[in-house]
């Protein structure tokens, strides 16, 4: 496959360790700490260079996810295949995010980080939350979200960047171009080609990947500071021990039963995972982890079908630091929430909880739209944690992403389609994958 190239690249030769693209985030994101810290003004002013990297990437993660999904698909022949493939990864998804929001709710009972704090909801400026929550409720229905699944226009979806609206029509157009036969191969080849085209465009982006984590990092620290974390600092503790424990236990076990090392595979994507932590966005590593995997021997329709909708479907971090953050508030605020309030809002977060990448805001929005309809803690209290939000949407778009890798290998595996001498060599290799 063409696209392998781009991770593949520079295996053969050992370049300057100051070129690899991991020591350059590396340093950036240091830089931007020490710059952000000594100079808050100027650090806050270095936002837009981080924007305009996960501008830059996210620009092109619609045509890329079509032009997999659509080569992949109508490559494969088989539709009943890419439909078992489906069934597949969301009876997994449900599973992981089910397990995830059970441990968040489990960790903050078990620590209580928020007990004693005594607040008193009606001192909070609520204001600074309005504009975030005021349409939570009317994005996040029952109705609303399948709705919003199809796109008013065909080219709308790639307009908006919407991924599970390019998911949608991705998986159509597919399907068509699968039931043409032979007739629709030039058209798929010449996808294929367009989406090798794509993934040296995302080389080319990735080269700017250490000044948008210099420009995200000075952002936060200048903007939020060290101070910010203090008051908050047994939370953030419990919610980053609770992400650990996930990723080495959880998907640890998962991926032990794949026949793979979960180390050895977050390891293989060092560099997405520091781009995400740079970016507090597991979008911006989306399009390299897609083709990481499949140099690591995942089928193309896999990780096209399984990556993409994961970003919808299977957000492990998001789910934990959702039920984080709740029990948190509900416990600063002394709201009680017994054994039976909280698994009705374990319920309604596993529904909420997929609507997490399809509105902005992401968690925030989600879970005010969900304390919104269970009207028991107060949404105003949300202006508690807006100060380590970003700090807390940092581990859980982490999460997210080695989640989804390690889902794709996973339903590969199940379905019988992992090449496991490929993902043996890649796993093996230090930096076999980095550009």
């Amino acid at each position: 496959m063409q696209e392998a190239a781009v991770v593949s690249a520079g295996v053969g030769s050992r370049k300057p360790f100051y070129r690899h693209l991991y020591v350059q985030v590396l340093s950036a994101i240091a830089l931007g700490i020490l710059f952000g810290y000594f100079s808050p003004q100027l650090g806050e002013a270095m936002k837009p260079l981080g924007d305009i990297f996960i501008k830059a990437v996210k620009m092109i993660i619609a045509p890329v996810i079509f032009c997999t999904i659509v080569h992949g698909i109508s490559s494969a022949g088989d539709i009943k295949r890419v439909g078992r493939i489906g069934v597949k990864a969301l009876i997994y998804f449900e599973i992981m995010t089910t397990i995830a929001l059970v441990m968040g709710l489990v960790a903050m009972n078990l620590t209580q980080p928020g007990a004693g704090m005594n607040v008193n909801v009606a001192t909070l400026d609520a204001k600074s939350i309005n504009a975030q929550v005021s349409n939570a409720s009317g994005q996040m229905t029952f109705t609303s979200y399948f709705l919003h699944i199809v796109p008013n226009t065909f080219i709308g979806a790639f307009a908006q960047g919407d991924m599970l609206q390019v998911l949608f029509i991705s998986l159509l157009f597919a399907f068509g171009l699968n039931l043409l036969g032979e007739r629709g191969q030039p058209l798929s080849a010449m996808i294929d080609l367009v989406a090798a085209s794509l993934f040296k465009v995302v080389d080319i982006i990735m080269r700017a990947a250490p000044i948008g984590a210099f420009g995200a990092m000075a952002f936060t620290v200048g903007k939020y500071g060290v101070a910010s974390l203090v008051p908050m600092l047994k939370m953030l503790g419990v919610f980053y021990l609770t992400c650990a424990l996930f990723v080495f236990v959880v998907l640890g076990t998962a991926a032990w039963l794949a026949g793979f090392s979960i180390f050895k595979f977050v390891r293989y994507i060092g560099d997405e995972i520091l781009v995400v932590l740079s970016t507090s966005s597991s979008e911006a590593a989306l399009p390299r982890l897609m083709a990481k995997l499949k140099t690591a021997g995942c089928p193309e329709s896999i990780v096209g079908l399984v990556v993409p909708a994961g970003y919808s479907f299977n957000l492990d971090g998001t789910c934990i630091n959702l039920t984080t953050m709740a029990i948190f508030l509900a416990q600063a605020t002394n709201t009680p929430l017994g054994l039976e309030g909280q698994l009705v809002l374990l319920g309604v977060l596993l529904f909420t909880s997929k609507g997490a990448a399809s509105v902005t805001g992401g968690s925030f929005v989600v879970l005010a739209a969900t304390l919104a309809s269970l009207n028991s803690i107060p949404v105003a209290s949300m202006a508690l944690i807006l100060g380590v939000y970003r700090f807390i949407s940092e581990g859980g778009a982490i999460v997210n992403a080695i989640g989804n890798g390690v889902a794709t290998i996973v339903v590969a595996k199940w379905n019988g389609e992992l090449d496991e001498e490929r993902l043996r060599a890649a796993l093996e290799t230090r930096n076999a994958a980095n550009g």
